[in-house]
């Protein structure tokens, strides 16, 4: 079949075939919008370079756009995540092409630790269902040893989100957790128009690339609770809304040389980092 099952994976029929032979229309109540664009979704791939080594992880493939693209990539290993029963049987098809570089789980990504699917390095490369992107991003973030690299599309404002600086409305929990951990990057936004059915808004592509062990916390949990209470009362001084975590947080704040008088948007990733690490000793 040569180069690796691509010249198969390149004679597949097109996707819009694919979606209709196996009734996958997408599901709102499952965050589907799928990508058919074949240059769109090798783009992606690219970005996740190198390939050749390791595992790629894809979560929610659906008919396997991006999927085809990694294979067409010259991914060595890709383990493809659906909790979609009725995608599962157009991604064996492509499984049947891919000369065993492709192997599809069924299954819950929230419920898989990455560090299951294969051997490091692993890579994590997906077009996120829109329902579930923050929950399994802060959950990767959590296995952050065990990763590699994470290119992934997001709706536009969670990339927004992601990358937002101090004293910005967009920065807030999400903003905290991924710059600790990764260093965050965004690519390029995607529009509407390119997914199937086309969702409301714009979807962006970032990179999230962990940074060594010794540069983030071992633990993550007390820096969640903190940015938690933080941010969930933004508009609060932050005496106020982290009363629930301290027993005098104008008296933990001075310690930081931090204003009791701040707001949550005030503060920098690492005066949260070092204010969870009181936390944790508290």
């Amino acid at each position: 079949m040569g180069a690796h099952g691509a010249d198969g994976v390149a004679g597949m029929p097109p996707l819009r075939e694919t979606i209709a032979t196996h009734g996958l229309d997408a599901r709102k109540r499952l965050g589907q919008h799928f990508l058919l664009d074949l240059n769109l979704t090798r783009r992606i791939a690219r970005a996740a370079a190198p390939l050749t080594e390791g595992t790629t992880i894809e979560v929610g493939p659906g008919p396997g756009g991006l999927t085809r693209a990694l294979l067409l990539e010259g991914a060595a290993r890709v383990v493809a995540v659906e909790v979609d029963p009725r995608a599962i049987g157009a991604l064996h098809e492509l499984q049947a092409v891919a000369e065993l570089r492709l192997t599809v789980i069924e299954g819950d990504a929230l419920q898989i630790a990455p560090a299951s699917l294969g051997p490091p390095p692993r890579r994590i490369v997906a077009n996120l269902p829109y329902n579930v992107s923050t929950a399994l991003l802060v959950r990767w973030l959590h296995a952050a040893d065990d990763i590699a690299d994470m290119v992934l599309m997001f709706q536009k404002e969670v990339v927004d989100r992601l990358v937002a600086v101090p004293r910005t409305k967009e920065y807030g929990r999400l903003s905290v957790l991924a710059q600790h951990v990764c260093e965050v990057r965004r690519l390029f936004d995607v529009s509407p128009s390119a997914f199937v059915p086309p969702p409301k808004v714009t979807s962006s592509v970032a990179r999230l690339t962990p940074r060594p062990a010794a540069a983030r916390l071992a633990d993550l949990g007390p820096l969640e609770r903190l940015t938690a209470a933080a941010f969930g009362q933004r508009r609060k001084m932050l005496r106020g809304s982290l009363a629930s975590l301290f027993a005098d947080p104008t008296a933990v704040l001075g310690e930081f040389g931090l204003s009791p008088r701040a707001r949550a948007e005030e503060l920098s990733v690492a005066d949260f980092v070092r204010l969870s690490q009181a936390l944790r000793s508290d």
